[in-house]
C-alpha cells in the first residue's frame, strides 16, 4: 500500500513510518522544511516539501505521490508547554487543522485516495458533565471557556469534516496526551516546571487526564490504516485514566522534585486563566474500549504509570542543580 504521511517529521510520524514500511508499504512524507528531509530518508521514506496551507502544492504532491491512504499528523506545538496562553499557543494548530485539512481532502479526492485519517484529541475537549471517562458517543464541550474555544472549533471541523466524508472514507484518531523519549509531557521545557514547582495542582485536581505513549500512539495508527471503520473515531488512550492531583505528585516523584504545590482555583484563575482552572479540575478523560474492539489495539504501555516511570529510568532524569 502506498501512503501519504502530512506531518511526517512529528512525534507520531517519525515512528509511524519504521512500523509502515516494516509492514511492506511503502510512505511518502511531507515537511515544510528542506532541512528535515534526510531524516525522512533515514527512517524508510520518500519525501516532499511544501507547505500544507498552499492548496495548489499539496495538490501537486498529492497528484504525484498517488496514494491510497493520506495520514493528516499535522500540528505546530512549539510553543504548547505553556497551556496559560493556550490560543496563541495553538493558532497555527487551528490552521492545519482546518485549512489544512481542507486541503488534504481536495487532494485525495482528486488523487482517488481510497482512507483519510486524521489527529484529534481526546481529553479537555469533552462536556465537562457526568461521568470522569468518556467514550467516542459522549458529547464535546458545548460552553469550552473562551481560551479553548478556538481550538475546540477546529477540532470540531476537523472531526466533522473527515467523519462525514465517504470518498474518501475518513476516520479520527483521539489521541491522549503524549509522552515518551523527549516529547509531549517529557520535554524539557516542562520538566523544568514541574522540577521548580511550577505546575502546581489546582483546587480539587479532579480534572481527569487520558495518557498514551507515542510509540503506542504509531502503533494504533497503523492498525487504524488497515482495520479501521470509516466514518468512526477512535480513542487512542492508556487503560488508566487519572485525575491531575494523582498523576502529577507520581510524575514529581519520579523526577526527585518536591511535591507539586497546591493553588486555590479562585487564584490560578487569576494568573492562568478559566481554562486552565477547567482543565486541571474539571477535564474528562477517555475510555479505550473502541480502539481495542475494533482495532485489535493493546497499548505496550498500559497504565502512565509504568510507562513514565521507563521514560524517567531511561532518560536518566536527575534534579535540576
Amino acid at each position: 500500500m502506498r501512503l501519504f504521511l502530512a506531518g511526517a517529521t512529528g512525534a507520531v510520524g517519525r515512528r509511524l513510518i519504521p512500523l509502515l514500511t516494516s509492514a511492506g508499504h511503502s510512505v511518502v512524507g511531507l515537511t515544510r522544511s528542506p532541512e528535515k528531509v534526510p531524516l525522512l530518508r533515514r527512517l524508510g521514506a520518500d519525501a516532499v516539501v511544501a507547505d500544507a496551507l498552499d492548496r495548489r502544492a499539496i495538490e501537486a504532491e498529492v497528484l504525484a505521490a498517488g496514494p491510497e491512504v493520506i495520514v493528516h499528523e499535522m500540528t505546530d506545538l512549539k510553543a504548547a508547554s505553556d497551556l496559560r496562553t493556550f490560543d496563541r499557543s495553538f493558532a497555527a494548530s487551528n490552521r492545519l487543522r482546518t485549512e489544512g485539512t481542507d486541503h488534504l481532502l481536495a487532494a485525495a479526492r482528486e488523487a482517488g485516495v481510497q482512507r483519510f485519517l486524521a489527529q484529534s484529541f481526546c481529553g479537555w475537549p469533552y462536556a465537562r458533565a457526568g461521568g470522569a471517562v468518556k467514550t467516542e458517543a459522549d458529547p464535546l464541550d458545548p460552553d469550552p471557556p473562551k481560551e479553548l474555544s478556538r481550538a475546540l472549533a477546529a477540532i470540531r471541523y476537523l472531526e466533522g469534516i473527515v467523519t462525514q466524508s465517504s470518498s474518501p472514507e475518513g476516520i479520527v484518531l483521539r489521541y491522549g496526551a503524549f509522552y515518551g523519549d523527549n516529547t509531549g509531557l517529557f520535554d524539557g521545557p516542562l520538566l523544568e516546571q514541574i522540577r521548580r514547582r511550577r505546575v502546581p495542582v489546582i483546587g480539587s485536581g479532579k480534572g481527569w487526564w487520558s495518557f498514551v505513549h507515542i510509540d503506542d500512539a504509531a502503533q494504533a495508527t497503523a492498525l487504524a490504516i488497515e482495520r479501521g471503520v470509516g466514518g468512526a473515531i477512535y480513542n487512542i488512550v492508556d487503560d488508566e485514566p487519572a485525575p491531575v492531583r494523582e498523576w502529577l505528585p507520581v510524575l514529581a516523584k519520579l523526577l526527585a522534585a518536591k511535591p507539586p504545590r497546591h493553588v486555590p482555583a479562585w487564584l490560578a484563575r487569576i494568573f492562568g486563566g478559566e481554562h486552565l482552572v477547567a482543565m486541571m479540575t474539571e477535564a474528562r478523560a477517555g475510555s479505550n474500549a473502541k480502539a481495542k474492539a475494533e482495532l485489535g489495539w493493546r497499548p505496550d504501555h498500559s497504565s502512565w504509570r509504568t510507562g513514565f516511570a521507563n521514560v524517567v529510568a531511561r532518560l536518566q532524569l536527575r534534579p535540576a542543580a
